[in-house]
Formats: C-alpha cells, structure tokens, sequence
C-alpha cells in the first residue's frame, strides 16, 4: 500500500477503533502482529491473544476516537504514530491518553506491532 504515513495509520486504527466501539475483541486484537508488544493502562502483554483478553475486559459502550499528532516512515515497511486519544464511556467522563505505535506491513496488510499508552495526569 502506497500512501502518506499519516493515511497508513488511518487504515490502520480505523479499523481498530471500529473494532473497539463495538466492543468486538478479536476484531481489535486482528489489527495487532502475531507478535505485538502490547502496553495498555495495565501490564503489558505480547500477542494477540493478549490484546483480545485486554479489550474483551473493557466496559461495554467504550469508545475510541483518535487525533493523529506525528509520524515517521521509518522504512519503506514500518510507520511510527504518536496520538492522542480519547476513551468514551456511558457511565464516567472521556479518559485522555497519549499512544504511540508502530505499525508495519506484513504481506498485503499494515498491522500494529508496538502499542504503547501513556496518562500525563
């Protein structure tokens, strides 16, 4: 796939908050590597096994929705991200988070290999 890195990432967390809102935790943990390094709001985990237990452990009505901050083409295969991102809950006030991750092409398709979250409050 061709594209600015910006439009990389876009296909690629597109599908993964779809996933995420609604609430369909192998559809997220389809948009990680085999071998992703996972680093949620609690210990990181590796795989996607691990993503889809993360996500199938979230609260129903949670929601993603993401701002592109910067990007870096590392190479012609791999794509750096930094995002803010806020969480949407039915119960409690939106959880606002920095993400950064690494997505890389595997094959035909750009999956995320490194996801790492950050709270600054």
């Amino acid at each position: 796939m061709a594209g600015s890195e910006a439009d990389v990432l876009r296909t690629v967390l597109d599908r993964w908050k779809s996933a995420v809102d609604a609430h369909q935790p192998d559809q997220v943990a389809s948009v990680f590597t085999e071998d992703a390094i996972f680093q949620g709001l609690r210990p990181y985990v590796v795989g996607r096994a691990g993503v889809a237990a993360y996500y199938a452990a979230q609260p129903l009505g949670l929601t993603a929705a993401y701002e592109i901050r910067e990007t870096r083409r590392l190479a012609d295969d791999a794509v750096l991200g930094y995002l803010e991102v806020a969480f949407g809950f039915t119960d409690r006030p939106a959880l606002r988070v920095y993400l950064g991750v690494l997505v890389r092409r595997v094959g035909d398709a750009w999956l995320i290999g490194h996801y790492q979250v950050s709270r600054l409050d």
